[in-house]
């Protein structure tokens, strides 16, 4: 199956010192970053949190960043700023390159970058001939491998440890060195386990991201978690959040007027 992302802004950096500018500004090697597949990167600010989730790919000199395209003022403000005098160009392809996510199956011929072992991810010039599905068959498949999003309403609440990309370095680095916030995330890993996790889970009524999750047993001043990315799948609606570990198989509902209850799935 494939599906055109339609709603992910797509940079293209190139230049002399492209390779060692990413290096310094995002949490993952981009020096281990092989062609063929996607890195999972946080772009944090100063405190550790993540300003943008961004999947970079390399083709041969040239790097290309993926990220939901509500950022893009963001980022590309934010990249300009710190490459200063480095020869780096940041160009905007979105208008001009199409990203179609693959699931498993027909590749129709593309040379596609792999992000999981379900999903890749294939940069085109046009859909013409290409088969595409619904979009939403996309969302079930981050739900049910666990992909993380940040868009601009969830932008600067969530360190990396919540969204689980310091479990196997999937999305941070702890031997790369410098880039912003990086003091911070190093010493939540290395001080413990963090409280509070991404899960999946499914409910009955509507969610959306942003939504915050309520445990009743719980101490906390706050809301127990908040809902990262959703998807439906038939009548249920399926959801990425993060949630107080303790309490992750308690009764979990949406701070809402329904109190509608969450169910973890793919328990681990």
């Amino acid at each position: 199956m494939m599906i055109q992302l339609t709603n992910r802004a797509l940079l293209k950096l190139s230049g002399a010192d492209v390779q060692s500018f990413l290096q310094g500004q995002f949490s993952n090697d981009i020096d281990a970053l092989k062609e063929g597949t996607v890195q999972l990167n946080s772009y944090c600010q100063h405190q550790g949190k993540i300003i943008a989730l961004v999947w970079v790919m390399k083709s041969a000199d040239d790097f290309y960043l993926s990220f939901p395209s509500d950022l893009t003022e963001i980022v590309v403000k934010r990249l300009t700023m710190f490459k200063m005098m480095s020869d780096v160009a940041i160009e905007d392809v979105s208008d001009s390159m199409i990203q179609l996510g693959l699931l498993e199956g027909d590749r129709q011929g593309l040379s596609p970058f792999k992000l999981n072992a379900q999903q890749s991810i294939a940069l085109v010039s046009d859909v013409n001939g290409i088969e595409l599905s619904n979009s939403g068959v996309w969302a079930q498949a981050c739900i049910a491998n666990e992909v993380p999003e940040v868009t601009l309403s969830t932008s600067e609440k969530f360190v990396p440890q919540l969204l689980n990309l310091d479990i196997d370095e999937v999305g941070v680095s702890f031997t790369k060195g410098c880039y912003p916030g990086q003091e911070v995330v190093a010493r939540l890993h290395y001080l413990g386990k963090s409280k509070r996790r991404m899960r999946a889970f499914e409910c009955d009524g509507e969610v959306k991201v942003g939504d915050e999750l309520l445990v009743t047993g719980s101490a906390s001043a706050k809301a127990s978690g908040v809902v990262v990315r959703c998807a439906t799948l038939d009548a249920k609606s399926l959801c990425l959040a993060t949630i107080e570990v303790a309490y992750e198989d308690d009764e979990i509902t949406l701070n809402n007027t329904q109190h509608t209850k969450l169910i973890r799935i793919n328990h681990d």
